[in-house]
């Protein structure tokens, strides 16, 4: 059974449920569906098209499912949709998708700090760090296990790789590929997150096949098809690798972090 505040106000048609706790001063919405053990501190809006599934906790002021900050949104039937076992922080906010996706979707296991923004039609991936105040634009994609620091500022369409880490306060306007560092201003690639790779349990072969395909990548002189060939014929291949491969061809178009 679940526990919900008599300061709490509830639509009708709002789906709660079991084990639940819903503090004072939260609100939710009609067209909304909250899974099993949940926790809603005090003061959180769940709005229409919200969708959340279970385990999660939503510190005060948090704010999931409000119309897109995007002037081509028309009211149309979109979703924000929240996973398992997120912790999301103080005063962050989820909006939901528009017409060009149809949904927000931030996946399970991640930690959303304090007042950082998840903006229309973005996906993030599951086990993320994200710091507070970082600002997500509209469509980007933030792969499963990045480390996105405070203050950080992601433009549209971008899209950050797996097991990134993210320095504070950058700014980017182009992809970040797996398994490495970005920082600087402007941003750029700063190598491998050696760290974070031995953390998460991947090999010292692993990582060096890894540190050798960027030193190929990310070298000079050369076109970028000829690198990606020599990758794939002098580095042994892995899901690991075949990933960065297929990463950088995805971002030819859209750009990828360099070394400064």
């Amino acid at each position: 059974m679940s526990k919900i505040s008599p300061l709490a106000y509830i639509h009708p048609e709002a789906k709660i449920g079991e084990n639940c706790e819903i503090g004072a001063f939260c609100y939710i919405d009609k067209n909304v569906e909250i899974g099993d053990n949940n926790t809603l501190m005090n003061s959180v809006t769940v709005l229409y098209g919200s969708r959340i599934g279970n385990g999660n906790i939503f510190f005060p002021g948090a704010v999931i499912g409000a119309i897109p900050q995007d002037l081509k949104f028309q009211g149309e039937e979109t979703l924000a949709i929240i996973g398992d076992n997120n912790k999301i922080r103080e005063n962050v906010t989820i909006n939901r998708g528009t017409a060009a996706q149809g949904r927000t979707k931030v996946g399970n296991n991640n930690l959303l700090m304090e007042g950082m923004h998840v903006a229309h039609d973005a996906v993030v991936g599951n086990g993320c760090i994200i710091g507070n105040s970082t600002k997500l634009a509209g469509e980007i994609v933030i792969d499963d296990n990045a480390i996105i620091s405070a203050g950080v500022l992601m433009h549209q369409f971008c899209r950050v790789g797996g097991y990134t880490m993210v320095g504070g306060g950058t700014r980017f306007s182009m992809n970040i590929p797996p398994y490495t560092i970005c920082s600087r201003e402007p941003a750029a690639y700063c190598g491998l997150n050696i760290v974070g790779l031995r953390r998460r349990g991947f090999s010292n072969e692993l990582i060096q096949n890894i540190h050798e395909a960027y030193n190929i990548i990310m070298g000079p002189g050369g076109k970028l098809v000829e690198k990606l060939a020599k990758v794939e014929q002098e580095i042994p291949m892995s899901p690991e690798i075949q990933y960065i491969l297929d990463f950088i061809k995805d971002s030819e178009k859209r750009g990828f972090v360099r070394p400064a």
